[in-house]
Parts: structure tokens; sequence; C-alpha cells
């Protein structure tokens, strides 16, 4: 029998638990609550829905927000400048850029940009790299919600065979990284596949855990996992038929029954994602009290 992560439960709990730290910590101290920074560009519909659920769930929890949105065609140099302001705002504890940017930004450069302290998404090579030598340092929201999805459940993964297919910087790599760390919560032998590993079912018959972010509706078939294992979905996409159906990157129906646990989309790991900045911003204002 297939047990699903509820993503949706599990945030709803972790929301209560940062809103107690926020009341204890900050409201009881008469201390300003933890606040948020976005900045959004352009007009792109999946960033626009994401970020007005996320000024919706600081609202409802209890943390500061403030919104920056520029039009589609603004010049790098004028987004440079909202993150300056951002970054020499001490008023805002963290802050995310919204993304995908437009072709004519460099995002490496906008990235670079971001005081490494204030960098809830976790993207900025300085937090990157210290999460890959275990050091304290923002994780990616998404890895971060699949790990404690993970760790909540009480889903063993030291000495398990996880595969991870797709290996982009907000999901692929920072999660091959904390699934295989030398820490309480990890010790997992990792493979890493993507697009030009041939025959991936070849790793995805013997895994035990499969983390899957490839793009691609329906990409992994229960023909392609072996029985017990455990399934990871990250995939958003848009179903050609009804644009308002959000398909994930597994074949639900035919993994369901054979995945001994599965994540749902939506209602999985999309929720913790969203939770897990939220946890973050609360860690920077926590790190801004302490100096």
């Amino acid at each position: 029998m297939t047990k699903l992560l509820n993503g949706n439960q599990l945030a709803t709990e972790i929301r209560k638990e940062i809103s107690n730290e926020i009341e204890k910590n900050f409201i009881k101290k008469n201390r300003k609550v933890p606040h948020l920074g976005i900045i959004l560009t352009g007009t792109n519909k999946s960033s626009i829905r994401y970020v007005n659920n996320k000024l919706k769930e600081c609202k409802n929890i209890g943390i500061k927000s403030s919104l920056v949105h520029l039009p589609e065609k603004c010049l790098e140099d004028r987004l440079l400048k909202e993150i300056h302001n951002m970054n020499n705002n001490p008023l805002i504890d963290g802050f995310i850029v919204q993304l995908p940017l437009e072709k004519h930004i460099n995002q490496d450069k906008i990235i670079l940009s971001i005081n490494p302290k204030k960098d809830v998404d976790g993207f900025h090579p300085e937090n990157f790299g210290k999460m890959s030598l275990n050091m304290k340092s923002f994780f990616p929201a998404t890895a971060l919600g699949i790990l404690t999805l993970l760790e909540r459940n009480r889903i063993e993964i030291s000495g398990k065979h996880t595969v991870v297919i797709g290996r982009s910087r907000i999901v692929g790599f920072p999660i091959s990284i904390l699934m295989g760390r030398k820490m309480n919560f990890g010790n997992s032998t990792v493979t890493l596949t993507h697009s030009y590993t041939p025959n991936i079912e070849n790793y995805t018959k013997n895994a035990d855990i499969i983390i899957v972010s490839v793009g691609i509706p329906k990409f992994i078939k229960g023909k392609m996992i072996k029985k017990g294992s455990v399934i990871i979905d990250v995939g958003i996409n848009t179903s050609k038929i009804d644009e308002n159906k959000i398909l994930g990157d597994v074949d639900f129906h035919s993994v369901y029954g054979k995945a001994s646990y599965l994540t749902p989309v939506p209602g999985g790991v999309g929720p913790m994602t969203r939770v897990m900045l939220l946890k973050n911003t609360l860690i920077a204002a926590l790190n801004n009290n302490e100096n």
C-alpha cells in the first residue's frame, strides 16, 4: 500500500511552529517581526502565482513582507539597484529575487549581488559552498522541504540508495548534497542523473529513493521503479489539455500501489518549498537579533 506524503498537512504544522517562534522571540520581546522582501520582474504567470501565495502566507503567519515588481523590460542596472536597496535596508531580514529572470538579465550576476546573510533562497555561492561543507547556511527551500518531508515522516535514508533525476541548482544539486552528507539524517548513497544519462531505468529500478525534477510530465512510470521505493515528485507541469491542471514528473497512477511512499502533485513538495522560505526568513531575523 502506498502512503501519500502530505506536504499540505506538514506545512500547516510548520507554519504553527514558525508563528510560535515569532510570538516568543519577537512579539513578546517588543522586537520587530521578521521581514521578507521579494523582487519580481515581468509577467510570468507561475512566478506571479508563487509570489502572491508567498505574500498571503507571510500575512497569515505573522511575517512582514515587501514586494518590488519591476517591468519585464527593466534594465539589469535597475534590478541591481533594488537589490542594493534591500541589502542595505536594516528593516528587511531576508529577500529573494524571483526566478526565472528575463533573458537579457545575467542571472549569476544577480545572485552574486545578494548579501549572503539575506539570501533566504540559499542560491548564493557562499551559502551553497557552506552547505556542501556541512557548515551553517541557508539551504535552498525546495531541497530543505524535501529533506524535512522525509525526516518528519521518519523515512530512513541512511544507507539507502537515492537516485536524483535533474541537476538544477534549485533542486537536483542541493538535494543530492543534503541526502549524502555525514549527518544524523543523511548518509544516503546518492546517484545524480540527468538528461544525458543513458538507460536511466538501470538506476531507477535499483533505487530505494527517487527524487525527480526534470520538468517532463509523467516521466517516471511504474515499470521504472522497484516495489517499496520512495518517490519524491518535484515536477510542476501545466497540462496541455487543461492549463489549470498541474501534472508532476511522475505517472501517479502507474506508480501508486508499487511505491511505499509518494508525494502528490499538487500538495506534496510545493507547500513545503513555500514554508521553508518562511523558515529561512525566521532564521535570518533571529541571526540579526544575535548580531
